[in-house]
């Protein structure tokens, strides 16, 4: 069956000149880059306890992988408008969202910067990271500075402060470093990171046709491929075990099969339609190439100015303003 795959309004915030799409194009990012990102979250105790008070990864794991990977893709990939309509739903409907933290009895907000900006990065640098593991190998230098300073940009999306953005892979590492001592995985994320890897959605696992009897083992192969992604500190805190050649063995099977993936993109998508339907028409267009309805790419704050919606940025401000008004009286 042929599928109808609907053009985007322009080229949104990156375009095809940019090395984001240059990266997220290639079937790791929907996949194992995914499944890393999630897994990588875990680690910060505000962000799971917003998940765990939600449920949704616990009731509704399928349809939060859904959503996630079609807002993410939105924000990639989709038309400027449509990524600014998403960023600023979302920041919505975080404002009606609080809790508190279970392990310091402190109050968490969806929307601090902090925590907004621990998952940008997790993302940007997962994607990064699987990318060139399984993929084509690292970014040339320029490449390379041009993917940060891009990583900066998508970062007008959220409330984060763009001071405190990376601008390069040193720069990472520093935070990584500077973070550290703050992570912490509690029963809570040890429980949703098992979720993460039993449930694991990938492109590959809807194999289509007879491929369907390799499933299982597709999906044990995504999981271990998962793992064997993270830092050896990282499985420690959240109850992972993976020996060394393990992470040999599965790394040097993936490799050639995204490869041969990457050319065939019609394939990757359809497997997309199964497991993300969500996102399945926000990413296919680029996947394949289809143009959008006004080759445009828009710079960020022009697309807000256009939406005439402050940033999220703003947003956060000014509402941090209101609540110390108020508290005032």
């Amino acid at each position: 069956m042929t599928y109808t795959v609907a053009p985007h309004a322009d080229h949104g915030i990156f375009g095809p000149d940019s090395v984001t799409w240059k990266v997220y194009r290639f079937p790791t990012s929907v996949s194992v880059g995914f499944q890393r990102t999630a897994l990588t979250e875990m680690l910060d105790p505000f962000v799971v306890a917003s998940v765990d008070d939600s449920g949704s990864l616990r009731d509704r794991p399928a349809v939060r992988y859904d959503r996630t990977l079609q807002y993410t893709g939105t924000l990639v990939f989709g038309g400027s408008a449509a990524a600014v309509e998403a960023a600023d739903t979302l920041m919505r409907i975080h404002t009606h969202v609080r809790g508190v933290e279970p392990l310091s009895g402190t109050p968490y907000d969806p929307n601090d910067p902090a925590g907004q900006l621990w998952i940008h990065l997790t993302q940007w640098h997962s994607v990064l990271y699987v990318y060139e593991k399984f993929g084509p190998g690292p970014l040339s230098p320029q490449e390379d500075e041009q993917y940060w300073a891009e990583c900066r940009i998508a970062a007008a999306f959220q409330t984060i402060d763009p001071d405190t953005v990376p601008r390069n892979r040193a720069e990472m590492r520093a935070y990584y470093d500077r973070v550290r001592p703050e992570l912490a995985a509690s029963p809570a994320a040890i429980e949703h990171v098992r979720i993460i890897l039993d449930t694991a959605n990938t492109v590959f696992s809807a194999a289509p046709g007879r491929l369907r009897v390799l499933r299982p083992a597709l999906d044990l192969l995504a999981r271990k491929a998962t793992i064997a992604t993270l830092p050896r500190w990282m499985r420690a805190q959240l109850g992972i075990r993976q020996g060394a050649v393990t992470d040999v063995v599965v790394t040097a099977l993936l490799r050639p099969m995204f490869r041969i993936a990457a050319r065939r993109p019609q394939i990757m998508t359809e497997m997309l339609r199964t497991v993300s339907p969500l996102a399945y028409p926000v990413i296919a267009p680029v996947a394949l190439d289809v143009s959008p309805l006004n080759s445009e790419t828009v710079p960020v704050d022009e697309a807000w100015r256009r939406a005439g919606r402050p940033t999220p940025r703003e947003q956060y401000l000014s509402s941090q303003v209101d609540r110390e008004a108020v508290a005032a009286r």
